[in-house]
């Protein structure tokens, strides 16, 4: 997805696949840095992504996490030529949360040409850390 615009790229992740899991828990990325490699998006904190305690949901903190992992790794490489897929991630629940928003960022920790590992970090409103994520995508051939 190389050559395209900041703006280009966000419309492009947002509108990918018909019905999918992001789309389900409405996650919404909002921004991509380009120069930095970097990817941010939000999710809202519902009653439909908590577990029994009324607090957000591991699971849903994964979702979130692998969503921005795997779309990081995908628009950094040829996507005529190669796709990122997830192999391992590691996720770390640091801070309950209720309500609200949470906004997470993907950052390469390694960039290599057949494995990618990154690091997101889950925050609230207040910039907390909610949850700490390392993920591991592996670089495959179309």
């Amino acid at each position: 997805m190389k050559g395209q615009t900041k703006e280009e790229l966000l419309e492009f992740i947002n509108n990918w696949g018909d019905v999918t899991l992001a789309k389900t828990l409405e996650i919404k990325f909002i921004d991509v840095d380009i120069e930095n490699e970097t990817l941010t998006a939000t999710m809202p904190v519902l009653p439909r992504v908590h577990q029994p305690f009324g607090i957000l949901h591991g699971g849903a903190s994964c979702v979130l996490a692998e969503t921005l992992g795997s779309s990081l790794s995908n628009i950094f490489i040829d996507g005529t030529k190669y796709y990122g897929v997830g192999t391992n991630i590691n996720s770390n629940h640091l801070k309950s949360k209720k309500d609200g928003i949470v906004t997470a960022t993907a950052r390469f920790i390694r960039k290599g040409k057949t494995m990618h590992v990154s690091e997101i970090e889950i925050r609230d409103e207040k910039g907390q850390l909610i949850n700490h994520t390392t993920m591991t995508n592996n670089i495959i051939n179309r």
